[in-house]
Parts: structure tokens; sequence; C-alpha cells
């Protein structure tokens, strides 16, 4: 018996996960949050604190001659920083490094702010769609709502809505696609679709069980959904990185990887119309 789309794909990502894979990667441009003055990026736990975007200080920005919207005063963001000392154990007379948290309060000057000048330069390609991938996208019955915003890929459950960086943002169109499709079957599992605990429960946080679950789940769909869109070659390796990622923070037990891959074909189905679950209104 022939083997399916779904099938092959599995077998293609356990391969790479055997043989090794690439650091996973952003593929999309405009994606980090910097500080403007210095256009360095914030690093850590900064990155879920701050959309995309160039931030500065109070300070910076008065300095720099701009100023703060009287409407944004209140709404300012918070990065984290840490100071490091060295103190000497008095039993042992060993030296030990010491951190403590501190932050400051940022605005994004783009949005917040008025007198100052973009730093960071916007860089966008020019792709024409990819008409199978279009066809999976466009016949997804019963889909949430999308936008197509710059800098992060979102899919928000509360409100049933996706954000995908619009396909400008990436140098290659294909994964686009695959980004695309990762939200996509993250939103199959509202309460009103597939209702997958990774995305109906209340109390999922990022990193726990469920949570890491769910992102072997989307990127399975995704690389399946990749797969009958006939572009999986361009996609493979980075879905492929994504997911050891993922496999690593739940002890890399391989076996995951076989119960994602069949909770990803049900999404999949979803999404393509190949299911008995989708309503009939």
């Amino acid at each position: 018996m022939a083997k399916s789309v779904y099938e092959i794909i599995t077998e293609k990502i356990i391969e790479k996960l055997e043989s090794g894979v690439i650091p996973w990667r952003k593929p999309w441009s405009n994606s980090n949050a910097v500080n403007w003055k210095t256009q360095k990026p914030y690093r850590g736990i900064n990155h879920f604190l701050v959309e995309p975007g160039e931030y500065a200080s109070k300070k910076q920005i008065l300095e720099a001659g701009g100023r703060i919207k009287k409407e944004e005063m209140k709404h300012s963001h918070m990065i984290v920083y840490w100071l490091w000392k060295e103190k000497e154990d008095k039993e042992t007379k060993e030296k030990k490094t010491f951190g403590k948290p501190f932050y400051y309060r940022v605005w994004e000057i783009n949005t917040q702010c008025t007198g100052l000048k973009r730093k960071k330069s916007h860089e966008t390609f020019e792709h024409d769609p990819i008409e199978k991938a279009e066809e999976v996208f466009k016949g997804y019955f019963h889909a949430p709502d999308y936008t197509f915003h710059s800098g992060k890929a979102v899919y928000y459950p509360t409100w049933d809505k996706i954000n995908c960086p619009p396909m400008k943002d990436f140098k290659v169109p294909e994964e686009y696609y695959c980004t695309l499709f990762h939200e996509l079957i993250h939103s199959t599992g509202h309460q009103s679709r597939l209702a997958r605990p990774g995305i109906t429960r209340d109390a999922v946080a990022f990193g726990d069980e469920v949570y890491s679950k769910e992102e072997l789940v989307a990127e399975m769909g995704a690389a399946m959904l990749c797969g009958v869109a006939g572009i999986d070659n361009s996609t493979i390796e980075n879905s492929a990185s994504y997911i050891d990622s993922w496999l690593r923070a739940l002890k890399e037990d391989s076996r995951l990887v076989i119960q994602a891959s069949a909770q990803a074909q049900k999404a999949s189905d979803y999404i393509l119309g190949e299911t008995k679950d989708q309503p009939t209104n």
C-alpha cells in the first residue's frame, strides 16, 4: 500500500531528528525588539515581554529630542536586566558569582513617541503566491480571523485570531506558508473545533508539558500541510529543528513525535475538509 503524505512527512522528520538538525531559526525578518539608541536586540526573557520594535527609556527619548505621547505615558514596557557580583565564601574562600534582576521602563518609539526617527531598516522581499499553498489556506472551513502584521506569528485562542507576518517579510515564500500553517494547526485546537488541551486549558504556561506537546502538534501539522502543498523540501529542515527544540524540553522522548503526528494528521484533515468533525452550519 502506498504511503500517505502524512506518513512520508513523519518519516522525514524522524530521519532529520536522528541525523542531527540545524538550530531552529525564525524565517521572517523584522522580528526583533531592539534598543532604539544602540540597535542591539533585547535578550532572554525580554523576548516575551515586548513585541518587535524599537524601544527607548524616558531619558533616552527626551535626550534625543523626542516626546512620549500623553496617552502612552501609562503604557510603558518592562525590560529586565541582571547585575552580577562576585562574592567570596567565608568558609571555602571560593569566589562565587551572584546575579540580581532589575528592570526599567521603555516605550516603542514608532508608535508611542513623537519626534524620533526609525533607525531599524524594514527589509522586505517580493514573492508570487504559491497556488497550492493558497488553496490549503483559503480552503479552511470555519477558519479563525486573520491579520498579517510584521513581527510576530501567533494564535490567540481567546479571540480565535491569527497574526502571521506578511509574505514580504520572508526571504523564502515557502517558509511563509509553513509559519502560517503552524498557526492554522494551533487554531484547530479551539473549543469550537477539535478542542485540544494545549489550546483550551486556561492554566497552560509557556514551556510546560501541555504547551510543549501542542507545539509539536502544530509543527508536525505545518510540515504535513507543506507536504500536501508540495513545498516540504524547502521547509522540512527548519521544522525538524523546531520540533527537536521542544523534544529536548520534553526530555527527548522520541515517541512523542508519533503521538503528535496522529493529532497533527487530525488537525490537517480538519483544515483540508477531510473530517466529520466540522460543523455543518
